[in-house]
């Protein structure tokens, strides 16, 4: 499972919804969740993980993403879909 910190100005500018498309469109199902710290947490599982990985480092219009921390963990969760957490 790819986990990813999202840095930068990256909430109220519709950073969710972004990553929520972008993770449909390759098929991806996981997680993301606005943190109280101001970052974005990203949760997700499938075979385009790459190429999700370059959008989200692109980041949604009026985003400004300033730095991710990407890491790769074993996931004993099953996701069923990406969704929004809130």
């Amino acid at each position: 499972m790819l986990k990813a910190k999202v840095y930068g100005k990256v909430q109220g500018v519709w950073f969710r919804k972004y990553t929520l498309d972008c993770a449909h469109r390759f098929g991806l199902v996981g997680t993301v969740k606005n943190l109280d710290d101001g970052t974005v947490l990203v949760h997700a599982i499938g075979q385009n993980l790459e190429e999700f990985k370059k959008y989200l480092k692109i980041g949604s219009p009026g985003s400004d993403v300033e730095n991710i921390d990407f890491s790769w963990q074993n996931s004993v969760v099953e996701f069923s879909e990406f969704k929004i957490e809130y």
